[in-house]
């Protein structure tokens, strides 16, 4: 009897294609790594206190603000994924709008952003670790990067060794953060009706209300803070090739992540104001030494002796965002290799896990020696660039925007489908993105704007512009070489290369691991 289908997992493959596990992640599987891949414990953590801070009771309404542009480029994504399933996402698409360059650029965004969040999320993991057993560090301390280093080392092995595992793993953390979640606001809302809430504060509809912002630069400091709880949705997108349908199921997704995302932050919101209030002393939102991380300060006033429960769902939270924003930073760089915009060592594949194995090690590796690198150097220049991060996430979201425009532009009269689709919202979400990027760099050119001073002006924003220029000249490297020369001349991908995945089920052949 054939071995043939016993034991062994068939994968359905396409001779031409990347060599990805295809049909492996379903409508579910998609939804639940884009919503690890937020973060969305660490997310309110880092940044609710903030947005109190600047906004006061309008916290909730700058969080539905944010979220519509991340919604207009969700839209976005979804209308070029159908017609383009390419792990390489932004910078897939923007080469088939607007060139070689622009797209290098954009694939560039992705991976700074990638590698900057993972060395801040290693970062909080380890110290979160070390507090729940009862130590205190310095972030510079050898304890504290040893254990981050191991963290980002374990989610990338679990990177490598394949998408199944990963998606089992996020399925047990993500349950885990939404049950913190759901504990916080259940015991949050039950200590305001019964008047055991340390400052309690009826609900208010002014929450609501996006004309009461009395302070612009508050209003855009609150929704830039708010835009970064959103990022990471888009994991789902890279992950197109490897799902059961390729066209359809990352784009719905990314919307449904978005709205799930939308509902999350906002409830979390207004049961910590309701609970807490906007006061400026004790536990109150509006008080600054509460402001980088709120649960911590509440946590035993909360839930007494299970205060502990907080402090795992933001490890686990920060951990398992490490390893769903190493897939998709590995994946645009192997489409990079596939066409050209890299060496070709980045489109290698491994023969039996089906995943981006050297993009997906020289991801772990970079974001080690990066992490470890600036933490040595000095910790403020870190704490810059994750503040700096807003940037790179505005950069290639807007990008992401404006291609989609450009690509359908032709198809924008044929049903007013297509115009607002294809057209409206995402041009609405670029340009959203785009005030947003330059209000960001204005804000950060100031010198008192985040912890550092570098060449006399903001840290912030000679790293967060500096990074995306380094970017620019490894481009220029690259172009003179000879093996780049297919891609930025326009042969390797242009408008009318063939997507590399299969688009009907007859285009599949089984293979079995490694034979066919």
């Amino acid at each position: 009897m054939s071995d043939f289908g016993k034991t062994t997992p068939i994968r359905l493959e396409r001779p031409d294609g990347k060599g990805l596990a295809t049909g492996t992640l379903g409508l579910w599987g998609s939804t639940v790594i884009g919503l690890a891949s937020t973060a969305p414990v660490y997310s309110l953590v880092a940044t609710l206190g903030f947005v109190v801070l600047a906004v006061g009771g309008q916290a909730p309404i700058a969080f539905i603000i944010a979220f519509i542009p991340m919604l207009f480029i969700a839209f976005a994504y979804r209308e070029l994924n159908n017609e383009i399933p390419d792990c390489g996402t932004t910078f897939t698409w923007a080469t088939k709008a607007f060139g070689p360059w622009v797209g290098w650029m954009g694939g560039w965004g992705v991976a700074v952003a990638g590698i900057i969040v993972l060395a801040n999320l290693a970062q909080i993991a380890s110290v979160y670790f070390w507090n729940l057993i009862g130590f205190e560090f310095e972030n510079r301390d050898w304890r504290v990067i040893l254990v981050a280093v191991l963290f980002i080392a374990a989610m990338t092995w679990v990177s490598w060794r394949g998408v199944e595992i990963g998606e089992r793993i996020q399925n047990v953390l993500l349950a885990i953060q939404y049950l913190a979640l759901a504990i916080f606001v259940i015991a949050a809302l039950w200590q305001f009706f019964s008047g055991t809430a340390p400052n309690p504060t009826p609900f208010d509809w002014e929450w609501l209300n996006p004309f009461a912002f009395t302070d612009f630069s508050g209003f855009t400091e609150a929704v830039l803070l708010a835009l970064f709880i959103y990022w990471g949705w888009d994991t789902c997108l890279a992950l197109n090739e490897e799902t059961k349908d390729p066209k359809r199921t990352p784009g719905r997704a990314a919307v449904l992540t978005t709205v799930i995302l939308l509902f999350t932050y906002v409830s979390v919101t207004i049961a910590a104001m309701m609970y807490a209030g906007l006061g400026e002393n004790g536990t109150g939102l509006g008080n600054e030494a509460n402001a980088d991380d709120f649960f911590l300060a509440i946590k035993d006033g909360l839930l007494g002796p299970w205060g502990w429960l907080l402090v795992v769902a933001v490890i686990i939270s920060a951990v398992s965002s490490t390893q769903t924003t190493i897939l998709p930073t590995a994946r645009g760089t192997l489409a990079m290799g596939v066409y050209r915009a890299l060496p070709e060592r980045f489109k290698t594949v491994h023969p039996r896990y089906k995943t981006p194995s050297f993009s997906t090690l020289v991801v772990g590796v970079v974001a080690v020696s990066y992490y470890v690198g600036m933490t040595l150097i000095s910790d403020n220049i870190l704490q810059d660039s994750i503040l700096s991060l807003g940037l790179a996430i505005a950069f290639y979201y807007a990008i992401t925007g404006y291609s989609c425009v450009w690509y359908y532009r032709r198809d924008l009269g044929r049903s007013a489908r297509d115009l607002w689709l294809k057209g409206i919202f995402p041009l609405l979400g670029a340009l959203m993105l785009t005030f947003a990027f330059v209000q960001s760099a204005i804000d950060m050119y100031d010198v008192d704007y985040g912890y550092s001073k570098l060449l006399g002006i903001g840290g912030t924003f000679v790293v967060g512009i500096g990074s995306l220029l380094i970017g620019l000249v490894l481009m220029l490297i690259w172009y003179v070489y000879p093996r780049s020369k297919p891609f930025f001349g326009g042969e390797s991908l242009n408008r009318e290369t063939a997507v590399m995945v299969p688009e009907e089920p007859g285009e599949f052949i089984r293979s079995i691991d490694g034979g066919i």
